[in-house]
This record gives structure tokens, C-alpha cells and sequence, in this order.
């Protein structure tokens, strides 16, 4: 018995900490759910893709995708966190995965019947982002609730496990799947996975939020909410260090030009640099069981942060593929290491009344600084050279993260045992 446990910790030292799955029920059922849904979501993205591609011919059209989904999460992102600070999170979870629900099935049933209209792929799309912005903040702010403060790295590592493998798993059923039985059978396979997010929130006890008494207690402002974020140096730093990695050092664009430039690869090796910091992620997801060791959080995110800076410096430098792939994964295993400590960070050390527009915020500069970066890295590569934006970029989101710890050195100290936002 005793070297069975044994054997048990120094796993748990390894891999991922599963002490969330096996202690709370709730929140077993909502980590299973998710994880069902998000691989049902992976394959749905992939097959409207698809779908559009093979109605109008136009790549273009196909771009067009990411914008129908890119607005709604920017412009609900902050509202639908108030909405969540307000309302049981727990039924605004089960209504906005409800939405979700009834949208895969209305993609089923219009491909059953045979119908191809552009425009009503781009509405659902549209609408399926508006229950996302509506879910997350709602989903996330539950975490806090259904656990003790310990057992949120490990939480929050499994979540990112979760949407890894919802990224990279998901398209490829969707290919398959598509490739076989076509797209009615892919959308029909995304509602019933579906099935498993809305029983998971189903279960779950009310979640209304911990609100104040007295005179606006029934509301939650968006504008106090940023304003308790101007005032919370730790928490805001969370969001900054985010932004140096994803704005300054965000090389994703840059893949289709450096595939041929660099490696003298096609479609096949931009694939490979695509698929590089999401295997990397996964991984550090799946060998995640030290993170709950480590107090000094807002530490790990600065040394995280520049590790993920450092990693695309060097890549910007290597013009070998299997090097580059093998930065690009350390790059990502980084950026899962700094979200896992950013998320705990949030849910720790904000007032349960505070997490829904927290998480709001997080959903805009999640779903914004990417996208900021990708217009960065592809400005300056038309400016100077892919190599410039690329390597420039890595550079120059280490030093600025420097610079940020060292004008608020308080982020460093950040200690979990006594979590100060």
C-alpha cells in the first residue's frame, strides 16, 4: 500500500494533478463536459470552414469566418461579464450552452436538408460567439466556487488541457468525419456532444454571485469593474503580460511566409508550425502536476512570459524545421504555464462579486491580442523582414515584461497563501 502511494505522488508530481476530478463531483462533470463540447466545437469550426470553401471558392470568405466570431467576443466580452456578476452563473451557463445546442442542431438540419447559403453559415457563427462571450465568464467564474484556492492550478491546467486537445483533436475528427459521412454527420456529432455541457451545468447547485448589500447591489457595472482593475496592480498585471506576449511576439501570421522562406516547405509545413505551440501546450497541460507547488505566481507568469519571448526570438533565428518546430512547442508549453498561473491569479484574488467582468476582460484580450499581433508581426515583416518582426518581436516582449516587473515589483512577490489582486 505504501509504495502504491508512493508511486502515486511521484506521478502526481508529473503529470497533471487530478486531486480536482476526484474531489468534487460538480466539477468533474462540468471538466468531462467541457472537454466533450469543445472537441464537438473543434470539428463544427472545421466543417463550416469547409463548408464555405466549397460553396463560394473565395479564401477570402473563408477569413471571413474569423471575423463572425472575432466581434461578438470583443463587443460582448465586458457585458456579458457583468451579465455573469449579476444573474445565477449557473443558469446563464446552462442557457448560453443551451443556445450553442440549439445552433448545432439548426446546422444539422439545414445540411440535412440540403441547403448551402453562405450568409446563414456566417449568422450562426455569429451567434455561436455570442454564446461563448455569454458561457465563458459564467463558466470560469464558477471554478472559484467548486474548489478550494489549492486546487485551482491544477484546475486551471486541466481547463487548458481541455481546450488544447478540444483545438487539435477536434479539427481532425471534423476532416475525417467530413471526408466520410459529410458535413450533416460532423454537425450532427456536435449536438450530441453538446448534450454533455448542458448536463454537467444542469447538476450544478445556484451560483449567484456574492454581492454587496445595499444600493446597487442588484447590478453589476462594467465601468466599476474596470475601474476596481485600475486600482488592483497584481490583477492588471495579469492582463499586460498577456498582451507583451500575444501583441509583441505572436509569429502565427507569419507561418505561410516563413514556411516557404525559411524551410522551403508548403501547406504541409505551415500545418507543422500551426500544430507546434498547441502540441507544446498540450503538454505542458499534461505534465502540469508541479504547478500546485509553486506560490510565487506572479513570478512564474514573468519568468513563463519570457520564456514564451525567448522561445519565438530563437525561432526567428533557426532555418532548420525540426529546431524551429521544437522552439515553437517550448514557446507554447510556456504560454499554457503563464495562462494556467494568470487564471488562478483571477480567480483567487478577486472578489467572487469582481469575476464575471474580470473574466469579460479576459475573454476581450484573449480574443483581441492575438489578433493585434498578427497585424504587429505583419506589418513590420512588410516594413523590414519576417525575421525582424519575428525575432524583433520575442526581443522586445521580454525586455517590455522586464520593464513591467520591475515597475511593479509587487507582481513578483505575489504569493498564493495570502493572494492580494
Amino acid at each position: 500500500m505504501t509504495e502504491t502511494a508512493e508511486t502515486r505522488v511521484s506521478r502526481t508530481r508529473i503529470l497533471a494533478d487530478l486531486t480536482p476530478l476526484r474531489t468534487s463531483p460538480d466539477y468533474r462533470r462540468l471538466w468531462f463536459g467541457n472537454t466533450v463540447s469543445w472537441i464537438g466545437q473543434g470539428m463544427t469550426a472545421l466543417a463550416v470552414s469547409l463548408q464555405v470553401y466549397d460553396i463560394t471558392g473565395s479564401a477570402f470568405s473563408v477569413g471571413l469566418i474569423g471575423l463572425c466570431s472575432f466581434v461578438p467576443l470583443v463587443l460582448l466580452g465586458l457585458y456579458s461579464g457583468a451579465i455573469a456578476d449579476t444573474v445565477d452563473r449557473r443558469k446563464l451557463g446552462l442557457y448560453s450552452a443551451a443556445g450553442s445546442f440549439v445552433l448545432s442542431i439548426a446546422l444539422a438540419a439545414v445540411a440535412f436538408a440540403g441547403i448551402e447559403h453562405v450568409g446563414f453559415l456566417y449568422a450562426v457563427v455569429a451567434l455561436q460567439g455570442v454564446c461563448f462571450a455569454l458561457n465563458s465568464p459564467a463558466r470560469s467564474s464558477m471554478i472559484a466556487r467548486l474548489l478550494p484556492a489549492e486546487q485551482l492550478p491544477a484546475a486551471n491546467a486541466l481547463n487548458a488541457m481541455t481546450s488544447t486537445t478540444g483545438g487539435l483533436v477536434g479539427p481532425m475528427l471534423g476532416g475525417l468525419i467530413v471526408g466520410w459521412w459529410g458535413y450533416r454527420s460532423a454537425y450532427t456529432v456536435d449536438a450530441i456532444t453538446f448534450t454533455a455541457s448542458l448536463y454537467a451545468m444542469w447538476r450544478l447547485p445556484s451560483m449567484l454571485p456574492d454581492r454587496k448589500t445595499g444600493k446597487g447591489a442588484e447590478r453589476a457595472s462594467v465601468m466599476d469593474g474596470l475601474r476596481f482593475l485600475g486600482t488592483r496592480p497584481n490583477l492588471r498585471m495579469t492582463f499586460f503580460s498577456d498582451l507583451c506576449a500575444m501583441v509583441l511576439a505572436q509569429p502565427r501570421a507569419l507561418f505561410p511566409v516563413v514556411a516557404v522562406l525559411w524551410f522551403g516547405g508548403d501547406a504541409k509545413t505551415t500545418g507543422l508550425l500551426v500544430a507546434a505551440p498547441a502540441l507544446g501546450a498540450l503538454l505542458g497541460s499534461v505534465f502540469s502536476g508541479w504547478l500546485g507547488r509553486i506560490r510565487r505566481h506572479g513570478l512564474a507568469v514573468l519568468i513563463a512570459v519570457c520564456c514564451w519571448g525567448a522561445a519565438v526570438a530563437v525561432f526567428g533565428l533557426t532555418r532548420q524545421l525540426w529546431p524551429g518546430l521544437a522552439l515553437l512547442a517550448v514557446a507554447g508549453c510556456a504560454d499554457s504555464i503563464s495562462m494556467v498561473f494568470r487564471n488562478t491569479m483571477l480567480q483567487a484574488a478577486a472578489p467572487d462579486e469582481m469575476r464575471g467582468r474580470l473574466q469579460g476582460v479576459f475573454i476581450v484580450v484573449v480574443a483581441g491580442g492575438p489578433r493585434l499581433g498578427d497585424l504587429m508581426a505583419g506589418s513590420v515583416a512588410d516594413l523590414a523582414s519576417p525575421a525582424v518582426a519575428v525575432t524583433g518581436g520575442g526581443i522586445a516582449c521580454v525586455v517590455i515584461v522586464c520593464l513591467l516587473g520591475l515597475r511593479w515589483r509587487g507582481f513578483a512577490r505575489y504569493d498564493a497563501r495570502d493572494p492580494q489582486p
